[in-house]
């Protein structure tokens, strides 16, 4: 669900996301819908992932930079400046196999909170 507190309103995301093994790291695939009233707009997003120490390292598809998070340590991720705006995530894997990630962004163009649920097919 995402929340736009500037809009005062509501979209959702529905679709699937596939991470597959690539050498030592993976390929984060994830496809589907935004939601938005009665609009419906296609979607894809690609990241890779890779261990670095403990942490994670989260990168867009063209290899520059996105986050980093810990699984181990509650899963709060690295705050990420895109522009003005900052997003600042959570991984929450305590209902492992179910998963959450939650990005409240916030800036002079966005203002929002996203929770996005994982559920095993």
């Amino acid at each position: 669900m995402i929340t736009d507190a500037r809009a005062g309103s509501e979209a959702q995301f529905e679709g699937h996301a596939v991470i597959a093994p690539v050498g030592e790291g993976a390929v984060y695939t994830e496809t589907g819908a935004l939601i938005m009233g009665a609009q419906r707009f296609e979607a894809q997003r690609t990241y890779r992932w890779h261990r670095a120490g403990g942490r994670i390292e989260v990168m867009h598809a063209d290899g520059t930079a996105f986050h980093d998070f810990d699984p181990q340590a509650g899963g709060a991720a690295s705050a990420h400046l895109c522009g003005d705006d900052l997003y600042r995530g959570t991984y929450d894997f305590s209902q492992w196999s179910c998963w959450a990630v939650t990005w409240t962004v916030q800036g002079p163009r966005k203002d929002y909170t996203s929770v996005t649920w994982y559920v095993r097919a």
